[in-house]
C-alpha cells in the first residue's frame, strides 16, 4: 500500500517562523497569534497583500532551515517504515517565489528534507525518488493518480475535494488548528498521533507501530 503526504503545512510547520519573520519585520503587532493563518490574515486585512506575498517566499526559500516538522510526523514516517507502507512526499510548490528574490524553493524543501534525517539510511531512510515537487495543482492531481496512492493526507480540504481526486484514495484532512469541520470525502485529522492511530486502527499497528 502506498500513503502520499504533503509537504506545506502537513509535514512542516511553519507557524512560529512566519510570526518571527512578521516581528523583525515589524509588519504585525507583538501581541498577534503565533500562527502563519493569524499573520497571513492581519497582512491581508490592512491591505499588505504583497508583502505577505514575498513574505512566503522568503520563508519558504531563505528562512526554511528555522522551521521544524510538525510533532509526530518523523516518528510516524519511521512505523510507516517499519510496517511496509510505502510513504510519498507529493507537493505542489512553484520553483521560484512570486515576488522577490528567486530563491529554489525546491531545492531549499530537499535540502530540509535531508537536514531533518527523512533521507539518512540510518534514519527515515526515504529514497530521494519517493519526493515529488509539482509546479502546478493539477501536476499533483495526476502524479497522486500516477503513483496510484491509496491514502493521502493534506491540510487543504478544497484540494481534497478536488472534482478529479482520485476517487479511490482515502484521504486524510491534516488540521492540527482545528478550522475545518468533518467531510464525507475526507477524515479530519488534528495529529501526528491521531493519524497514526488512524493507521494503526486500519492496518493493525499497535502503539509502538509494530504489526499485531
Amino acid at each position: 500500500m502506498i500513503l502520499g503526504v504533503d509537504f506545506d503545512n502537513t509535514i512542516i510547520c511553519y507557524d512560529s517562523v512566519f510570526h518571527k519573520v512578521a516581528l523583525e519585520q515589524g509588519v504585525i503587532p507583538a501581541d498577534l497569534a503565533r500562527h502563519k493563518g493569524a499573520v497571513r490574515d492581519y497582512l491581508r486585512r490592512i491591505g499588505q497583500e504583497d508583502i505577505w506575498t514575498e513574505m512566503q517566499g522568503y520563508v519558504y526559500g531563505r528562512r526554511l532551515g528555522d522551521c521544524e516538522p510538525f510533532p509526530g510526523v518523523i516518528p510516524f514516517f519511521r512505523t510507516c517504515r517499519g510496517n511496509g507502507l510505502e510513504v510519498l512526499i507529493i507537493s505542489h510548490k512553484t520553483r521560484h517565489p512570486y515576488l522577490g528574490p528567486k530563491y529554489d524553493l525546491h531545492e531549499a524543501a530537499a535540502a530540509w528534507l535531508e537536514t531533518q534525517g527523512f533521507f539518512d539510511p540510518a534514519g527515515l531512510n526515504l529514497p530521494r525518488a519517493s519526493v515529488f515537487f509539482e509546479l502546478t495543482k493539477e501536476e499533483k492531481l495526476r502524479r497522486i493518480a500516477a503513483c496510484d496512492c491509496d491514502y493521502f493526507i493534506d491540510d487543504l480540504p478544497e484540494f481534497l475535494t478536488e472534482p478529479d481526486f482520485p476517487s479511490q484514495v482515502t484521504r486524510l484532512l491534516f488540521d492540527p488548528a482545528e478550522a475545518y469541520d468533518q467531510a464525507p470525502s475526507y477524515r479530519r485529522v488534528r495529529s501526528w498521533a491521531e493519524i497514526q492511530d488512524v493507521f494503526g486502527q486500519w492496518l493493525g499497528w499497535n502503539q509502538r507501530g509494530t504489526v499485531v
